[in-house]
């Protein structure tokens, strides 16, 4: 083929060394052949492993129960959780503070419980309204000036 040539469909070959046939593994010792990869001996060598074997262990399925029972979490009662330092942050100037407060300056979620804790100190007086309050935060908020009010 000449520089000025056309190029034509029945000159166009691969790049070399760009097409390699499949390794067929497992066929012969001249190829890839004898343990094919697998090490030797062993259950992995000879055939596979069930899914979910766990080498004698007592596997996964088998440890879990097979029935649904009774559990207690479904009654549980879970708090957002909102800390003195926190309202401190939020409340500089003191005042009221209510859930509808908490929950529009994203502190908490709404339509949530809501339990202050005592982690930091206050330094303002806060009136706070929640659903609970940890026996420290009552202390530093009083202490402060304020008051808890339980809803």
């Amino acid at each position: 083929m000449t520089d000025n040539a056309p190029l034509k469909l029945h000159d166009l070959r691969p790049a070399p060394g760009a097409n390699k046939s499949k390794v067929r593994k497992g066929r012969g010792e001249g190829s890839k052949g004898k343990t094919a990869g697998r090490g030797t001996k062993g259950t992995k060598a000879r055939n596979t492993v069930m899914p979910g074997f766990e080498g004698g262990q007592v596997p996964l399925q088998r440890r879990l129960p097979k029935l649904k029972g009774f559990s207690n979490a479904l009654f549980k009662t879970s708090y957002q959780v909102v800390n003195l330092d926190r309202l401190g942050e939020l409340f500089p100037q003191g005042g009221d503070v209510t859930i509808d407060d908490l929950v529009a300056k994203g502190a908490v979620r709404k339509n949530q419980l809501v339990k202050v804790l005592g982690t930091g100190d206050i330094s303002v007086a806060l009136n706070v309204q929640a659903h609970a309050f940890s026996a420290s935060a009552k202390e530093k908020i009083a202490a402060a000036g304020g008051s808890v009010s339980e809803l």
